[in-house]
C-alpha cells in the first residue's frame, strides 16, 4: 500500500481515462488516477495515496462538470463497485474501448497492427446480463457512523453486492440494473421472506449465519434458474424458504441449492440440489441450443455473445474442410457455433464439468463431428492429440483473462495452423501473447466488442494469419 497523504490539489483538469477505468490527469508530470471522474471535469481532488510514479484521489469539489457528463441512472452509483462509466454517453465509452484496444496491443504487444475498427455496442446496455450473484451480510454497508447509531438492527442486514476494497461489506442493493426482471423482484423477496422470518444472514468474517448467496441465471426467452447457498443444511429453514418463493415466483424454471460449509464462496467444486423444476435452462442461438447448468460458463451477455460468436465465425472464413481447434472452449459454445461450417472442431477445456457441457450440447443438437477434452492445456494440446484429431487449420483461442501459457504458445507455433482466431477479455494479456505468436503470424483484422456496457471491460478479436 502506498502512504496515505492529505493533500488537497486543487482545480485539477480530467484529461482522459486510463486502462482500468478511472480517469487520468497530469500534476507536475505526475499521473493522477480519479475515480467515478470523465473527461472534461475540472474538480478538487483529495489525495489518498502518493507513490513515486503516480497518485491516487476522490473528487470531494466538482468546480465544473464535463459538457460530455450525463446523469448516472443508478441510486446506487460511486458506492457499488459496478457501472463505472454511467457519466460517460454510451458512443463515447465504446471510443475509449476502442482507443484501450490499440493501446495495449501498440504498446504492451509492440504489433504492427491494421486500423482497428469501431467497438461494437450492445444493443442493450442495461438488463443485459443473464447471471448475477448476490451476497447476503448481517453487517451491511453502511455510509456513516450516524446512520449506523439510528437504524434498527433489523435493517443492519443486506443482500446485494460486495464493496470494492472490503471483503466483508456489502451493499444492500435496492434496484440493480444489470439483470431483468423477475431478479430484483426476486432478491427483495428473498430478503423480506428472510427478515421476516429472523433467518440468520451470513457473517463473513466470523462465518457464521445460514444465509450465504443467492444466484439468479436467465435466458433471452424468459428461463429463470434461482440457486440459494447456504452455509449448513437446516431442512426446517430451508425448504419452506424455497417453498415460499418457487410458489410466488411461477416463472422460475429450475430452483436449485446448495451447502456451501467452507470459508471460501467458491461452489463450483461443491454438489448442488434441484429442488424444483428443471436442473438446467436452455439459451438458443440460431437453430443451436445451450444447456446452462448451476455450474456451467455462459457469457453474461447473451445477446452480445451471439454478435461476438458471429464475428469469430466471419473472421475465420470457413469453407467447409477444415479441422478447427477451439481452445479454452468452455461449454463448448464457440466449437459447436462453427460446427457446420467446417469438417471437424476439436475443444479442450480445463474444467471437467465444462466439458461434460460440452458432450451434452453437441449431442442434443446433433453435432457429430466434433470433440472435446478436459485437463491443463498445456498438457492435452500435444503431437499425440493432433496426430489424433487432425493438424488444426483453424484454431479459435478464448482463454481467460490470464491469457495463454507460454508453451501453449510453443505448441500453437508447433502445430502452424493457416489462421488463428484470439478472443480475449483481456486486450493487455492478448497483446502479450499475440507478441509470442508474431513468429510466424501477422495480425490482419483487430474488432472490439463490448459485453458490458458502463463498465471498462472490453472483449476483443483478432484474426491472426500465417505469414
Amino acid at each position: 500500500m502506498g502512504r496515505r497523504d492529505k493533500e488537497l490539489i486543487e482545480g485539477v483538469q480530467i484529461e482522459g481515462i486510463a486502462a482500468e477505468g478511472k480517469a487520468i490527469a497530469k500534476i507536475n508530470g505526475k499521473v493522477l488516477f480519479v475515480p467515478h471522474a470523465i473527461p472534461g471535469d475540472v474538480a478538487d481532488v483529495q489525495v489518498t495515496i502518493k507513490r513515486k510514479g503516480y497518485m491516487e484521489g476522490h473528487i470531494v469539489n466538482m468546480i465544473k462538470p464535463s459538457e460530455m457528463r450525463i446523469e448516472p441512472f443508478c441510486s446506487h452509483y460511486t458506492i457499488c463497485g459496478g457501472c463505472k462509466w454511467q457519466p460517460l454517453p454510451y458512443q463515447l465509452q465504446l471510443d475509449f474501448k476502442t482507443q484501450q484496444v490499440v493501446d495495449q496491443l501498440v504498446r504492451i504487444g509492440r504489433l504492427d497492427i491494421p486500423e482497428v475498427l469501431p467497438a461494437v455496442g450492445s444493443a442493450k446496455q442495461q438488463f443485459y446480463r443473464n447471471k448475477l450473484e448476490f451476497t447476503f451480510s448481517d453487517k451491511r454497508w453502511i455510509e456513516s457512523k450516524s446512520e449506523m447509531e439510528s437504524i434498527p438492527e433489523s435493517e443492519k442486514q443486506g443482500l446485494g453486492f460486495h464493496i470494492s476494497g472490503y471483503f466483508d461489506k456489502v451493499l444492500d442493493i435496492k434496484k440493480c440494473w444489470l439483470q431483468p426482471e423477475p431478479s430484483n423482484r426476486i432478491r427483495l423477496f428473498v430478503k423480506e421472506y428472510a427478515l421476516r422470518n429472523n433467518l440468520p444472514f451470513f457473517n463473513l468474517k466470523e462465518q457464521t449465519g445460514l444465509l450465504r448467496n443467492l444466484i439468479i441465471r436467465n435466458t433471452i426467452d424468459g428461463q429463470v434458474m434461482v440457486i440459494a447457498v447456504f452455509a449448513y443444511f437446516d431442512e426446517s429453514i430451508i425448504y419452506p424458504l424455497l417453498d415460499s418463493l418457487a410458489d410466488e415466483f411461477k416463472e422460475i424454471t429450475s430452483l436449485n441449492y446448495v451447502i456451501n460449509g467452507k470459508r471460501n464462496d467458491s461452489i463450483a467444486d461443491l454438489p448442488f440440489t434441484t429442488y424444483r423444476g428443471e436442473d438446467a435452462i436452455y439459451e438458443k442461438m440460431e437453430n443451436l441450443s445451450f444447456r446452462i447448468g448451476p455450474k456451467s460458463f455462459f457469457q453474461t451477455n447473451s445477446e452480445q455473445a451471439y454478435t461476438l460468436y458471429s464475428i469469430v465465425r466471419e473472421f475465420a472464413d470457413l469453407k467447409g474442410d477444415e479441422v478447427l481447434y477451439d481452445l479454452y472452449t468452455g461449454t463448448g459454445t464457440i466449437a459447436l457455433f462453427l460446427a457446420s461450417k467446417c469438417k471437424k472442431v476439436v475443444g479442450i477445456e480445463y474444467v471437467p464439468e465444462a466439458i461434460e457441457d460440452a458432450l451434452i450440447n453437441a449431442k442434443n443438437n446433433g453435432i457429430n463431428n466434433s470433440s472435446f477434452y478436459a485437463g491443463d492445456m498445456k498438457l492435452v494440446l500435444n503431437e499425440e492429440l493432433i496426430a489424433r484429431e487432425g493438424v488444426p487449420d483453424v484454431m479459435v483461442l478464448d482463454p481467460p483473462r490470464a491469457g495463454i501459457h507460454a508453451d501453449v504458445a510453443k505448441v500453437i507455433l508447433s502445430a502452424s495452423p493457416a489462421k488463428i482466431v484470439y478472443v480475449s477479455c483481456n486486450p493487455a494479456t492478448q497483446a502479450r501473447d499475440i507478441s509470442l505468436l508474431s513468429e510466424k503470424y501477422s495480425v490482419t483484422k483487430v474488432q472490439p466488442v463490448d459485453m458490458f456496457p458502463h463498465t471498462h471491460h472490453v472483449e476483443n478479436v483478432v484474426l491472426l494469419v500465417k505469414k
